[in-house]
């Protein structure tokens, strides 16, 4: 690729701002003096920078600007707008800002790159004039401080984001200088990009980070709070690097382009492990990759941390210490049942017990449980892992899904010979469990005599309190959620406005839970093979409160909010 000198050397000749004679001249004088043509020609006052400046700005249509006179310094407000080390690695600074328009300076105006980089970093609209590269290493020392006898801490400040991630693959090395050589000269930068777009993803709280290529655009998208929010996109042509040194860290086959892959990145994010899973398939303009990313100590919670209220915590708490039986966790994927798994053994993990897990993946390592990854490929299904499960004579089990009738009557038989036995089902409701696991081939009476309890979840958006106001609810949101006036006025209902401490008025999430605890009564509906509908009022005869009503009491509390209630509870009759 041609330098920018030579590029505006043969823009100068092509201009007749410079002729033979001198060009020759100046070549020579190079050639003595170890120096670029273009520095000579400036020694040698054959041109200006302020003739460069003016005939780049001419030839790109852009606006030049000449720190050396400029009418006053550039204003501390707008230089803090690019961190020092953005302005030295891309070797820019800024000018000044209006109109939600940051103007920088560059030398070379056809580095596209660099300004979708600072656009993407920055995360503002960025508008590029020219300047020299004199210039501008001047004003960097100027405004950031001098670069002389400084390259080690420059080259901390550049990484510095990515110092507080560590990968842990065995692939990922240290990027030095000759990781640069061997990889490319565009390794480095890929290298920050990427680990800048997961430490991101980390400090807003996103679970999954969602790279979509379209076919003009590159997406980029944050799972956060549970609601999928677009960010600045990267810059497409840099979209086959990026999913690259993605599958290169996730240990996937790099030359494989035609089928599915899964991987899983292993991180240290601002002191804390976190463990990425990642997924890759081909799509119509390329590969689409989305990480889930698993925090170990969003898993490490007390119960008392999951949202519920002071009654259903207790309830639980008794359900989780009967000696067997099953206790299955219902809801849709990303309801936060296995946080809820996690929670309830990480309670019971005592010396006394022995906790034993099947899971398909094992998300989250927990010491003191011992853990089984389901294989298929070696037939470790999660009926053979919980036959050989039992001869470890555990107290605990969790078995991650009952996927069919095999494990769930092996989990059944495990529960009627004195095991607990934990499980996960995917029902919208409580009740609806009961049906589904007879609809997979398990007797009646099996279930009847072995499931203590069910529960199923939902996850709601917590109200930020830093900007939550008192909410009056609409007719339309009375209507739905069938309010009287009376229960309007002695609650407190809130909406957030959104302030910098929050994602739209909502900042983190807590559960709602429908506690469905089986009685004699539900068991001699089972035996009649009652439909779900019979079934669910008989629970909600019993005391069940649903989904729905424990959303109300938490919107009443001021912990979330109506139209999340609403949102997340559509398909609730009660």
């Amino acid at each position: 690729m041609l330098d920018i000198d030579d590029f505006i050397v043969d823009l100068l000749v092509q201009q007749g701002l410079v002729d033979d004679e001198q060009l020759k001249e100046a070549k020579e004088r190079a050639s003595s003096e170890e120096s670029s043509t273009l520095d000579a020609l400036y020694n040698l006052k054959f041109i200006s920078e302020q003739d460069v400046m003016q005939l780049l700005g001419a030839e790109y249509g852009m606006d030049t600007y000449d720190f050396d006179h400029a009418s006053a310094k550039v204003p501390t407000e707008v230089i803090t707008l690019v961190p020092r080390d953005v302005a030295f690695r891309y070797k820019t600074v800024p000018v000044s800002f209006a109109n939600g328009i940051l103007r920088v300076a560059i030398a070379d105006p056809t580095d596209i790159e660099t300004i979708d980089s600072i656009r993407y970093l920055l995360k503002m609209e960025v508008e590029p004039v020219i300047s020299t590269k004199r210039q501008i290493e001047q004003a960097l020392g100027s405004y950031y401080g001098s670069m002389e006898g400084d390259a080690s801490s420059i080259l901390e400040d550049m990484t510095e984001a990515t110092t507080d991630l560590t990968v842990g693959a065995t692939q990922d090395v240290t990027m030095d200088a000759k990781d640069n050589k061997e990889n490319g000269e565009d390794s480095a930068p890929i290298i920050r990009f990427v680990s800048l777009l997961i430490l991101e993803a980390f400090r807003t709280r996103a679970s999954d980070i969602h790279l979509e290529p379209l076919e003009k655009r590159f997406r980029l998208r944050y799972r956060i709070d549970g609601v999928l929010n677009q960010q600045k996109d990267p810059p497409k042509y840099l979209q086959n690097q990026i999913i690259s040194r993605l599958k290169l860290m996730a240990g996937m086959d790099l030359s494989e382009h035609r089928i599915p892959q899964d991987g899983r990145i292993r991180i240290t994010a601002l002191g804390r492990d976190l463990d990425l899973r990642v997924s890759d398939i081909p799509a119509n303009f390329g590969e689409s990759i989305v990480m889930r990313i698993l925090d170990k100590s969003g898993v490490m919670l007390g119960i008392s941390e999951l949202g519920f209220f002071e009654d259903d915590q207790q309830t639980i708490e008794r359900i989780i210490n009967i000696p067997d039986g099953i206790f299955l966790v219902t809801g849709p994927t990303g309801s936060g049942k296995t946080t809820s798994l996690y929670s309830f053994l990480h309670a019971l993990n005592q010396p006394t017990r022995k906790i034993i897990t099947a899971e398909d993946p094992v998300e989250y390592e927990l010491s003191g449980i011992n853990q089984v990854q389901i294989n298929t490929e070696v037939n470790l299904t999660f009926a053979a892992a919980l036959r050989s499960m039992l001869r470890q004579a555990p107290n605990v089990i969790m078995v991650g899904e009952i996927r069919d009738s095999e494990t769930g009557e092996i989990a059944i038989n495990a529960a009627l010979t004195g095991h607990l036995v934990f499980s996960t089902l995917h029902t919208n409701d409580a009740p609806s469990a009961i049906p589904r696991l007879i609809d997979m081939g398990i007797k009646p009476f099996l279930v009847a005599s072995s499931v203590r309890a069910i529960m199923a979840q939902r996850l709601l958006r917590r109200a930020c309190k830093f900007c939550s106001e008192k909410h009056v609810p609409t007719e339309l949101e009375a209507e739905k959620l069938g309010l009287s006036k009376e229960e309007v006025e002695n609650s407190t209902f809130v909406q957030g406005t959104g302030c910098s401490e929050c994602n739209k008025g909502y900042k983190g999430r807590l559960g709602i839970y429908e506690i469905f605890i089986l009685d004699a009564s539900i068991e001699g509906l089972i035996y009649q093979m009652a439909d779900a509908s019979v079934i669910r009022r008989r629970a909600m005869e019993i005391g069940m409160r649903t989904l729905r009503q424990d959303g109300m009491r938490k919107a009443a509390a001021g912990l979330s909010t109506l139209a999340e209630v609403i949102r997340i509870t559509v398909n609730d009759e009660a």
